[in-house]
């Protein structure tokens, strides 16, 4: 009854109006931690894919572009991405000086602690690092001060969503970018614990190609958008919307690897597996794509509550992340790396 009473205003002109005549929205804050960890942890598993599979690449110009990565270095990426943070954020301490920040404090701990992690990974005294990885280095770390963390410390966690028939969300490319780095995520765990039972390899070393980017991410977010049309707007539950779900899976694996296949680029051959066509599908997969459906519905759930800030937190006067911004004596720049 307010709604359209203030859409009547507003359609009169009345001062003010406007503003009350929009929905509004939930409260929003900082991303939950366990959230940045998750998403901490997924982004160092993509760049770990992306290295690895260029560093392969260059050497035997293999098209099935594979890359490697284990959950030992997601959990380890969640926590040194997290320590990134807190050192992007003394960012405002060099506010006359931004570029003694982004091109010489920041790349100089960000180098320094790869080097510390390298060391400790592979166990060795000597500190020994090549050029070109100073090099390759120094370019993550412009990347992670200049487009990494302004970008993620401005989304937004909204615990309690608008009930719509067309929920917003995290915005679509960004969902895409989301989706394609969780499929790196999903193959590196998928094929690290088929590696230990198989080959009782316990260093969980698992592996994916670069082009489960694009099949995933693709994939998962046709899923996400079935998701919010047949749940939101049609009113299906789990039980009519699975069986969609998981035939359309199954038609973009296999549409994928057969286009892949055509040029020696598709990374897997289920031809020694029962129940399978051509060797690009397979029903022994069939319990992984549901188990991977149904959390989907979990993921779609959580990004519908994730939204972009439209403005910087440093000129808004919330602080990054949405965490309020120091007064007093913590503005006078004083090193705070204390973890939320």
């Amino acid at each position: 009854m307010v709604g359209k009473t203030a859409m009547r205003r507003a359609e009169k002109g009345i001062p003010g109006a406007r503003e009350a005549a929009r929905p509004v929205s939930a409260p929003a804050s900082a991303l939950p931690q366990w959230m940045r960890l998750y998403f901490y942890g997924m982004h160092g598993v993509a760049l770990d894919i992306l290295l690895s599979s260029a560093r392969a690449f260059h050497q035997d110009h293999d098209l099935r572009l594979l890359g490697f990565s284990s959950p030992f270095l997601c959990v380890l990426h969640s926590g040194t991405h997290l320590i990134l943070e807190k050192i992007y954020l003394q960012k405002r301490c060099f506010r006359e000086r931004p570029l003694v920040f982004h091109l010489i404090f920041y790349p100089s701990l960000f180098i320094c602690l790869q080097i510390l992690i390298g060391n400790v990974m592979t166990c060795t005294e000597n500190i020994t690092v090549s050029l070109t990885e100073l090099i390759m280095h120094y370019i993550l770390a412009l990347y992670f001060s200049t487009v990494f963390h302004k970008g993620f410390l401005s989304l937004q966690y909204q615990k309690k969503p608008l009930r719509s028939r067309h929920p917003a969300g995290l915005p679509s490319v960004l969902r895409f970018i989301f989706f394609g780095m969780h499929g790196f995520l999903d193959e590196v765990l998928f094929t690290a614990v088929f590696h230990l039972f198989e080959k009782a390899d316990r260093t969980l070393k698992g592996h994916t190609s670069l082009w489960s980017f694009l099949m995933y991410g693709s994939c998962s977010f046709v899923v996400d958008k079935l998701y919010l049309h047949l749940n939101f707007r049609r009113g299906w539950g789990i039980h009519h919307r699975l069986p969609v779900y998981i035939c359309f899976i199954y038609t973009w694996e296999f549409s994928w690897g057969l286009a892949l296949r055509q040029f020696g680029a598709c990374s897997w051959d289920y031809s020694h597996y029962p129940f399978n066509f051509m060797g690009l599908v397979t029903l022994m997969y069939l319990p992984g794509w549901i188990g991977l459906s149904l959390y989907q519905d979990v993921l779609s759930n959580v990004l519908l509550r994730v939204t972009v800030c439209s403005d910087e937190g440093e000129e808004s006067g919330t602080g990054v992340n949405g965490h309020p911004r120091t007064k007093g004596k913590l503005d006078k720049c004083k090193l705070h790396l204390g973890f939320w």
